[in-house]
Formats: C-alpha cells, sequence, structure tokens
C-alpha cells in the first residue's frame, strides 16, 4: 500500500447546546481564521432552536429523559462530515478554541501515522482570557498535566495503559479508522464514560493512539464543580454500562470524591447512591 502524501479533506464535527453557543461562535471563528472554506458540522444537543450559522452544517440529536446524547451525537456528526466529503475528522467539543497549528498538526500526523487516533494538547484557559480574541496563543499556552505534550511538530504513540487518556474533547482521525471503530457506543447517555469506553475499543484494535505536539485546543473558562455532583447519576449508569463491556469502573476518582462526600458507597464490584446522597447533593 503507498503511503499517503497528501492532505486528507478535513471537516471539524462539534457538539453543542444553548449554553455552550457563545462558546462555540468563539470557535468557529477561530477555526475560519485557518480555513475559511472547510467543512463544519454541529450537533445540536437540546431541544431548543438550533442556531443558524453560515457556512456551518447543523444537524440534531435532541436529549432523551436520562440526558444528552453525546455518543450517538458524535456519530450523527461524523457521519454528516463523511457525508459531505471529509476524510479527516476533527472533533472539538463547543467550548474549545482551535490554536492556529491544530488543523496543520493533526493533518501532519495523519501522514506520518494512518489509521490512528490524535490527539493534541489541551490548554484550560482561566476565567479572565478572553477566548474570542486571543492574540499571543503562545503566552496562554499550558497543556493540562494529566497527559504527554510533545514539542509542536513532533508526536509520540501512546503505550497501552496511556488509552484511558483519551479525551474527546479535541482529537482527530481518518474516515476510514472511523468505520473501522464503529463510532461511539450509544448505549451511553447523559455525562461520562463514551470517550473512554471509545479508547478501550481502539486498544481492543490496536489501533494506535498518537500524542501530537503543537495541536493545540484551547479550553474556555465555564463554571464547573470538581467532582461534578450535577452528573452524579450519569457517572453511576454510565460508569456501570462501562464496567459491564470492560470489566473495570471508570471515572475512579470522581467516584472516590462522591464517596468520601457520602453520596454513594461501594456495593459488590460496583458503586450506588447512599441514602444520604440527596442531603450530599
Amino acid at each position: 500500500m503507498t503511503a499517503q502524501t497528501t492532505r486528507p479533506r478535513t471537516a471539524v464535527i462539534s457538539l453543542c447546546s444553548t449554553a455552550r453557543l457563545p462558546h462555540l461562535l468563539n470557535q468557529v471563528n477561530s477555526v475560519r481564521r485557518i480555513d475559511a472554506e472547510l467543512p463544519y458540522v454541529v450537533v445540536w444537543l437540546d431541544d431548543n432552536p438550533s442556531p443558524q450559522l453560515d457556512g456551518v452544517h447543523v444537524v440534531r440529536v435532541p436529549p432523551t429523559s436520562s440526558g444528552w446524547q453525546l455518543a450517538r451525537g458524535r456519530n450523527v456528526g461524523a457521519n454528516a462530515a463523511i457525508d459531505l466529503g471529509a476524510e479527516q475528522l476533527v472533533f472539538l467539543d463547543a467550548d474549545c478554541v482551535a490554536g492556529p497549528e491544530l488543523l496543520a498538526r493533526y493533518n501532519d500526523a495523519a501522514i506520518a501515522h494512518p489509521g490512528s487516533i490524535l490527539c493534541g494538547p489541551v490548554t484550560y484557559l482561566p476565567e479572565d482570557t478572553p477566548a474570542g480574541s486571543i492574540v499571543d496563543f503562545e503566552a496562554v499556552t499550558r497543556p493540562h498535566a494529566a497527559r504527554p505534550a510533545p514539542p509542536a511538530g513532533a508526536t509520540e504513540v501512546a503505550d497501552a495503559d496511556q488509552y484511558p487518556l483519551f479525551w474527546s474533547l479535541s482529537f482527530a482521525l481518518s474516515a476510514d479508522t472511523w468505520r473501522r471503530l464503529g463510532g461511539f457506543h450509544e448505549e451511553y447517555l447523559g455525562y461520562g464514560g463514551e470517550d473512554t469506553d471509545f479508547a478501550f475499543s481502539a486498544r481492543q484494535l490496536n489501533i494506535p493512539l498518537v500524542w501530537v505536539g503543537g495541536a493545540h485546543a484551547y479550553h474556555q473558562y465555564h463554571p464547573t464543580s470538581s467532582p461534578p455532583w450535577q452528573h452524579l447519576d450519569d457517572i453511576l449508569r454510565n460508569g456501570a454500562l462501562f464496567a459491564g463491556r470492560w470489566g473495570q469502573w471508570p471515572m475512579l476518582g470522581w467516584l472516590q470524591a462522591f464517596e468520601a462526600a457520602g453520596a454513594v458507597t461501594q456495593s459488590g464490584d460496583g458503586w450506588v447512591r447512599t441514602a444520604t446522597s440527596d442531603a450530599a447533593l
């Protein structure tokens, strides 16, 4: 097979809700500064009317009674991008803006590592950073220390034990690799677990995970809680699904924090709410 030497036709895919629309507009501007004609797919997740954005293909994946369909939303977005002719899929969560070299670094890595999942560094911006008009990206770049961040232009193939470090907020892969993986497992509803499941599926199929230096994404500030109390029930439900598929629970740090607060307890091989969990919330 002849190695690919030309840049693939790339599309950006983003999941968004009404609450994240201002962040998404910053993201669209950041991508359009790189490539004004790039195919762009936004998956609208909530029940409010979807936005009309110039040059952006919007598809709807409404929530269920158990919450947003993040896994299915990524699948629908990817399929829409492929229908638009995309050979390379770049996923960016709505609250992330693209660094000026994100697309180029992902495309270079796609040529160097065909058939791989590509992951760039993520910087979490402080509250006072005007993400919509970053002038000096280098000055604000502080890649999250939990994951490898090779120098710009360098790549690093992940070890098997690094697959749990995959984050779905910024990654890229070819349309062919997407088809091989079969997308995200759609039984995950609401928050948590679906991205680690995706990474474990890739590891099971011997699909390389590659850390891509210089493919920077910048997570825009918005209030959060740690652990994420508003997602407690999602984490328990999705964690049990994950454990049934892979024989272990994900998100252990959060579960242990919930346990320390008296909201959950271990039961057999799993975790359940305690009688006092509502008070803890």
